[in-house]
């Protein structure tokens, strides 16, 4: 037996990931056991649980691999600050200390913390670490279906890559070309994840999700004057307008005289100028993922194609490459940013490192995502029965039913099931539900359940064998991954004259909870074979409405982790509108449990996204 444990830290969503002779048994990000959102500290946490899912120690671990090369970065660093003197003083003064006390030892630094782990200085595994695209494209292409395939990996920045393009044989990845920092297509979305107010590095999907509200007037603006965009879909940035290479923010006062005016200070009331500048960088985002991806199509010949890097989360460039692109299939790493790199890295020494094959599988190498803690009901009941709370142990049939029936007469439903997903996405193990029919549903569970901005949009988990029935979409997207138009058939009519966040107060479909303005959803398909609890939740909530499709968004709330424990799922179930609770097979009803404390100041606990 050969186990290897990848790590990503130190940067944002730190991650553990442990395969053993090739295969992936556990993976989990760290800032669901701390609880702090995209903590970016040691894995400490992430790393005991891979150990002990496995039952191994750390002495058990053959090799242990960092997901980049810090040297190679911090010669970045250093190339980057001489490249734009004397702009950026203060920015390298500041990042000097840091570098020369920590980063430059950084292989004594994280022997250190691996050792710390069990408090015995112990002989500890080979370090070895690959670097940071690398980790991305292994990612994308190991786990993936297919023997070969063109690999694609866009993010905001690794070591100096920012783009990268591979081909995949086998158990081979080879490199074929790639961008350079500070040219990013992951740092220009985020430096306008920044200027309409959002948190970078988290707030991106916001902007995703704003856009369809606005209009793409600064289209052309962005293409003279911030971004090259050549036919090919390569790219050079103006780097007079950005802040983000040497200086503390992402942006400067030339890119706000570009968009008139300063940035959108954080929590203030959104205006037309900011849905217009999020629908634009989101048409310009999908102009060149489609560009690149036609290219890389024509240059390696290929019709498979592997997405990784944080720009991969972008679903909706992701839908328009799967309808516009030259390719027959597209399968997108679900932990596409920086978490993903610690099982991407962990593949690099399996294939190529120690020259090992990949095993077959049937499907994806992922195991649906599912690769966290897992709870079964005794121990359940243990930590209910400690918190105090209130339940009913039914038989499955029972449950499935009452579920069923409690999300069609208008409940929202936490959804506590199985392993913890890995990864950004919610996908039925640790989910809220909700009736997607429901016309108030997106408010009600936006405003009084996720505490979140009212115009952000909710995702359908459907029956992968009726997705054809709701979605312009005839394909497998279990890792809600693509967005789909709703199907003609489905829309509403809508009265003309309403404009930005006005626009939504209409139903647009049948299904108006998850069509967003644009008449798009964010699509999971769930498959009997894979999710079969899921799916036959869903399969009894269409028995008994004639509709073969959920709400499904994060356990959680705004700024908060999903849960990852039931004391977790709990705590959400309590502060918020939830009205029902199912953990295994544990049923929790909100108006049977003890009084909840009505103090709101729970709501500081988590630093908002």
């Amino acid at each position: 037996m050969t186990a290897i444990l990848g790590l990503s830290a130190f940067y944002h969503d730190s991650a553990a990931a442990l395969v053993i002779d090739g295969r992936l048994v556990a993976a989990a990000q760290e800032e669901r056991f701390t609880r702090k959102r995209h903590d970016d500290r040691f894995p400490a946490e992430a790393i005991r649980y891979c150990l002990a899912a496995a039952h191994l120690e750390l002495a058990d671990v053959d090799h242990v691999v960092f997901y980049d090369k810090p040297l190679l970065k911090f010669e970045r660093l250093l190339e980057t600050y001489l490249a734009f003197a004397p702009r950026g003083l203060a920015s390298f003064v500041r990042a000097m200390p840091v570098w020369l006390k920590e980063k430059l030892y950084f292989r004594k630094m994280l022997r250190g913390d691996l050792a710390a782990l069990d408090g015995a200085r112990r002989t500890l595994p080979p370090l070895l670490f690959a670097e940071h695209h690398r980790a991305h494209a292994a990612a994308a292409f190991y786990p993936s279906p297919f023997d070969t395939a063109a690999v694609l990996c866009l993010d905001g920045v690794g070591e100096w890559a920012t783009t990268s393009a591979w081909t995949g044989a086998g158990s081979r990845l080879t490199p074929l070309w790639e961008l350079h920092f500070p040219h990013s297509l992951g740092l220009l979305y985020s430096a306008f994840t920044y200027y309409c107010g959002f948190k970078v590095n988290s707030g991106e999907y916001k902007l995703m999700g704003l856009a369809p509200y606005g209009e793409p007037r600064y289209v052309q603006p962005i293409l003279e004057h911030l971004i090259d965009l050549k036919p090919d879909g390569t790219f050079r940035l103006d780097m007079r307008y950005f802040d983000y290479a040497t200086g503390l923010t992402m942006t400067n006062a030339k890119f706000a005289a570009l968009f008139g005016g300063p940035p959108r200070a954080p929590e203030s009331a959104l205006t037309q100028r900011d849905m217009d500048l999020a629908r634009s960088i989101q048409a310009v985002t999908e102009e060149v993922v489609l560009r690149l991806g036609r290219t890389v199509a024509r240059e390696t010949g290929q019709r498979n194609l592997c997405l990784g890097g944080g720009v991969a989360l972008n679903c909706v460039a992701n839908g328009r490459l799967w309808r516009e692109g030259a390719f027959d299939a597209i399968w997108i790493q679900p932990a596409a940013g920086d978490a993903g790199s610690a099982a991407g890295a962990a593949w690099c020494a399996w294939h190529e490192y120690l020259g090992k094959p990949r095993a077959a599988e049937a499907r994806d190498a992922m195991h649906g995502a599912f690769l966290g803690p897992a709870f079964d009901d005794a121990e359940v009941r243990r930590r209910l029965d400690a918190l105090g709370a209130a339940y009913a142990i039914v038989d499955d049939a029972t449950l499935l039913h009452e579920t069923a029936a409690a999300l069609a007469a208008g409940e929202v439903v936490g959804w506590f099931q199985g392993r913890m997903e890995f990864g950004p996405r919610a996908l039925g193990n640790r989910s809220i539900l909700g009736d997607p029919r429901n016309p108030e549903m997106q408010r009600t569970m936006n405003l009084k359940i996720k505490f979140r901005e009212s115009f952000r949009p909710f995702a359908p988990a459907v029956l992968r064998e009726h997705v054809h029935e709701y979605f312009d979409l005839d394909a497998d997207s279990p890792y809600m991954l693509l967005v789909a138009p709703v199907r003609e058939a489905l829309r509403l009519p809508v009265a003309p004259g309403h404009f930005g966040i006005d626009q939504l107060n209409q139903s647009r479909s049948s299904l108006p909870a998850i069509t967003h303005v644009d008449y798009s959803a964010r699509i999971q398909t769930v498959s009997r074979d894979r999710q079969p609890r899921f799916h036959a939740l869903i399969d009894a909530f269409r028995v008994q409405t004639g509709c073969a499709a959920l709400i499904n968004t994060s356990f959680n709330v705004r700024g908060e982790p999903i849960v990852a424990t039931p004391e977790d799922a709990y705590r959400c179930f309590m502060r918020t509108g939830i009205d029902r609770l199912v953990i295994g097979n544990c049923v929790l009803e909100k108006r049977a449990q003890p009084a909840a404390e009505h103090d709101e100041r729970w709501q500081q606990e988590f630093a908002l996204d």
